[in-house]
């Protein structure tokens, strides 16, 4: 569990695992509800042309966090929970992202090149086949 992970660091760390633990725990979490918040606020306002306030952003932002603790739930399932819905929304971000950024019209000297785009198809194919996968073996499926 998430709870026991430092245990994992105490050979190689010692007495600070704990807190080495804890600390890029905390600086992960920080840093990607910033992210998140940041990105969620330019393509609010960049695409929808809606302003928030900054209170009612960070509100958004902590909710769902703060109902995971208050409920109880095991924070480890809710982190893999988490992790395969983002996993099914990436191809809606990937393959727009691919498109625009091979366009020269759009993007100007900032153009994927050919290289780039070839990669990032790669990527964006190997994102569907995992969560292909994900769903085939989920609902019974078996190699």
């Amino acid at each position: 569990s998430i709870e026991e992970a430092h245990h994992t660091l105490l050979p190689l760390l010692g007495p600070g695992a704990a807190t080495a633990f804890a600390l890029a725990l905390l600086c992960s979490g920080l840093s990607s509800s910033t992210v998140g918040t940041m990105a969620g606020q330019v393509i609010i306002e960049g695409f929808l042309d809606i302003r928030f306030s900054i209170f009612l952003r960070r509100l958004l932002t902590m909710v769902p966090a703060l109902g995971v603790i208050a409920w109880g739930l095991d924070p480890l399932k809710i982190l893999i929970l988490s992790q395969v819905a983002l996993s099914f929304c990436l191809p809606f971000a990937l393959v727009p992202l691919v498109l625009f950024t091979r366009r020269r019209d759009l993007m100007g000297a900032l153009v994927n090149r050919r290289l780039t785009t070839a990669a990032a198809w790669l990527i964006t194919v190997v994102v569907l086949a995992l969560n292909s996968l994900l769903l085939f073996q989920t609902f019974g499926g078996r190699f």
